[in-house]
């Protein structure tokens, strides 16, 4: 990481942070670093109990952590309930993020933008971006190289959209929407009908995508477009890469949908659900608030209780972890029954 653009003491990042001081207030610090490699200017952080023996061999000036953990001898510490979000400001403090990273400012001249689409103020359109007609683009919304914005698209203020990423006509985007590389909002559900002689014919969507204000959506993700009415991404919700979200879904404010997971049509999420990485949910299912689905869990029915569920398909994580005792000693009960019968043919 490049050198910071300014220095603070601990005490400083203590008061700037609201977090607890313990050790030296007047270390200064101008950089950020892993545990393993930081030296006495360095900032860094513990959230995960398995890496203490690493922080105690640590140089780190300043070290970001739980109240669980006792401070070590010698060490400056700085406790709070969230190390990583503490870290992060940290980071933040110490570096200025540009305010245009690509360089481009105004309008490109390789940009195609029709003459009926309304542009904003302030709005940064980079190289061969393309506009459609009656499209309209919200203040101070960033477009990088590439971006395709269809025909009657709406998109908010303050928007974000990486290079390449596509939305296809007629969808709405809020305000302070991110969408990373590769994006693609609207395209066509996965809708055939099959004839008698197995012939597949394609059902028209023609619904829209509606993205809610603070989304953020991961490179290379795909939103299909409703089959007639709305696919809907609300306010606050954090998709990570690579998820594909069939058409007509709903997902409700606050979830956090993690890489390769996917979501068939229909099925509708509470507010906060959290899917772990490569988490499937079938398609007309509902999932209530507050419910978290493991790595690869397989939601094949409608989830009516908060709580914690994993497995293929889902059952909650106390009876999973049960089942998984089970499993690891299915060679022991193999041999016991084996037993069993050789002492039962024995008599």
């Amino acid at each position: 990481m490049k050198p910071a653009v300014k220095t603070f003491t601990a005490g400083q990042l203590a008061a700037l942070t609201e977090a607890r001081l313990v050790g030296d207030p007047d270390k200064q610090i101008s950089g950020v670093e892993t545990l393993e490699f930081a030296t006495s200017e360095d900032a860094s952080f513990l959230s995960n109990l398995k890496y203490r023996e690493t922080m105690l061999q640590s140089q780190a000036g300043l070290i970001c952590m739980p109240p669980q953990i006792d401070a070590p001898e010698g060490k400056t510490i700085l406790f709070s309930e969230n190390p990583s979000r503490t870290f992060q400001k940290i980071i933040e403090l110490l570096f200025d993020a540009p305010a245009n990273p690509s360089g481009f400012t105004g309008i490109h001249p390789t940009a195609v933008v029709h003459p009926t689409a309304k542009i904003g103020k302030d709005v940064q359109i980079g190289p061969y971006v393309v506009i459609d007609q009656h499209a309209a683009i919200g203040d101070n919304t960033q477009l990088y190289p590439f971006v395709s914005i269809g025909a009657h698209v709406h998109v908010g203020t303050h928007c974000v959209f990486h290079s390449h990423v596509s939305i296809r006509e007629r969808c709405e985007i809020g305000n302070r929407v991110i969408l990373q590389p590769g994006a693609v909002i609207g395209s066509c559900g996965f809708g055939f009908t099959t004839n008698a002689q197995g012939h597949h014919t394609k059902l028209e969507q023609l619904g829209i995508v509606i993205i809610e204000d603070d989304v953020e959506v991961g490179a290379n993700t795909t939103i299909d477009r409703a089959r007639f009415k709305v696919t809907r991404i609300s306010a606050g919700t954090k998709i990570d890469n690579l998820v594909q979200i069939g058409h007509n879904v709903v997902l409700g404010q606050h979830n956090i949908i993690v890489s390769q997971s996917g979501i068939a049509g229909s099925a509708k999420t509470g507010r906060n659900v959290v899917l772990g990485g490569q988490a499937g949910i079938v398609g007309h299912v509902d999932i209530a608030d507050f419910v978290m689905i493991a790595t690869r869990g397989g939601v094949s029915k409608t989830i009516k209780d908060t709580g914690k569920y994993a497995g293929g398909p889902v059952m909650t994580l106390s009876e999973h972890n049960r089942q998984q005792v089970h499993l690891r000693k299915i060679g022991e009960y193999v041999k016991r029954l084996e037993a069993l019968e050789a002492k039962l043919k024995e008599n």
